[in-house]
This record gives C-alpha cells, structure tokens and sequence, in this order.
C-alpha cells in the first residue's frame, strides 16, 4: 500500500472520529437541554462508518449512552470488526493477494 494512501487514510478516520466526539457531544448538549436529539440510529452509524473509536471515548468522557446495551455493547463490537477487517486486509497484503 502506498504511503500517501496510507497517510490519507488515517487523516480521513481521524477527522471522522473527531466529528463522532462532536456529534455525541452535541447529542449530550441537547439532552441536558431537552432539545431535539441526534438519533441514535445515526450516533450508531457514525461509528459504524469508521468513527467507533471517537464514540467511545465520548461515551466514557462525557457519561453519554452509557446505559444502553445498544451503545455498551454495539460500539465496542463495532470497534473489534473494524480492528478485524484491518488486520485482515494486511495480513492478505502480506501474503500477495492484492498485487
């Protein structure tokens, strides 16, 4: 894999982890202020899309969804797939199976 990909990757999933921590927080802002609240579907997909990581460390910094099993559980497995598919895609780069 290319450095510059590489690079692009990881600025792409730093930002977009970046924007779940903000999004979450906003979430949490509204709450406390009974305000119109993100869905939880879309909180779920942010961190499904690449911003598990972001999500958690907002659940845990800011005390937010932390008693739904939905976040609790489905955040963390989230996060185990994404670490799965990553170390598969460079355990095949490893072995050839994309040159």
């Amino acid at each position: 894999m290319p450095k510059e990909l590489l690079y692009a990757i990881v600025v792409v999933l730093l930002l977009l982890n970046l924007a779940t921590y903000i999004v979450y927080a906003a979430d949490k802002r509204r709450a406390r202020r009974n305000r119109r609240r993100v869905p939880e579907k879309t909180l779920l997909q942010l961190a499904a899309f690449g911003g598990s990581v972001g999500a958690l460390i907002a659940m845990y910094t800011l005390r937010h969804k932390t008693l739904h099993k939905k976040f609790t559980l489905g955040v963390p497995a989230i996060l185990i797939a994404q670490i799965a598919v990553v170390i598969s895609i460079i355990y095949r780069a490893e072995l050839g199976f994309f040159s």
